[in-house]
């Protein structure tokens, strides 16, 4: 199955968090889209890996996402080397995205960042003739995505273009909230971190309508680019 946009993250909830607007709008007009996660993030705080699996799904089911996949790599230590990228060449080559979309380039957790440059990586080496892999016994041919977009995550990077989400606000953090086990919950006896506090939902919503404000509308998500964004009609940007 050829995908239009794929999304490859470190973790269960990463795209939920920063841009499922984005890809619902997507699917809504009409593209295909699908999401692999590089690990079932289990150094989480709370939870395991099962529920946050099951959580992910159902999250997808929110979306509308048809494809969710998980590589199953180590949270916290899967290393940009040579066996993580065959894994990631292998899914790029399976669903022949034209646009990628990946954790951002610098961030709190260093998974981000190093998922990023692996994402990054192993898509240049998914277009090269001479890498061979295959799926299910057969040889896979080569393939490379046109574009890679970067998601902002947790330091408050300069975007390099936002999209407007309005519409897709109330169904995005829908699908956030599927992430239960993650996020404040008032009768739970697990450690706190980093983003089960009270008010970091608030957060995520100010962020949005950060990112919103720029462009003159009420939410959106925002991205960077590894390359100049090739423009065809100037009259067609807002």
């Amino acid at each position: 199955m050829k995908l239009d946009i794929l999304a490859i993250t470190a973790h269960p909830d990463d795209v939920e968090l920063c841009c499922a607007g984005t890809l619902m709008k997507h699917i809504d007009m009409g593209y295909t889209v699908g999401l692999v996660e590089l690990t079932a993030g289990e150094l989480g705080t709370r939870g395991n890996a099962p529920l946050r699996l099951k959580e992910a799904r159902a999250a997808a089911d929110v979306m509308g996402i048809q494809v969710r996949e998980n590589l199953g790599l180590a949270d916290g230590f899967f290393e940009n080397n040579r066996e993580s990228q065959l894994a990631i060449v292998r899914i790029v080559r399976k669903y022949m995205p034209d646009i990628v979309i990946a954790n951002a380039v610098s961030d709190r957790h260093p998974d981000h960042g190093r998922g990023a440059k692996l994402t990054s990586d192993a898509c240049f080496f998914a277009g090269l003739v001479k890498v061979p892999t295959e799926l299910d016994g057969k040889p896979q041919e080569a393939w490379r995505p046109r574009a890679i977009y970067h998601i902002i995550q947790d330091y408050k990077l300069q975007p390099d273009f936002c999209v407007d989400v309005t519409a897709y606000m109330d169904r995005r953090m829908e699908a956030v909230r599927c992430f239960g086990s993650q996020f404040y919950d008032p009768n739970s006896d697990e450690p706190a971190s980093a983003i089960s506090g009270k008010e970091f939902l608030d957060v995520i919503i100010a962020a949005a309508r950060n990112f919103g404000r720029s462009i003159g509308c009420e939410f959106g998500e925002a991205f960077t680019v590894q390359r100049p964004i090739g423009v065809p009609d100037l009259l067609k940007i807002d």
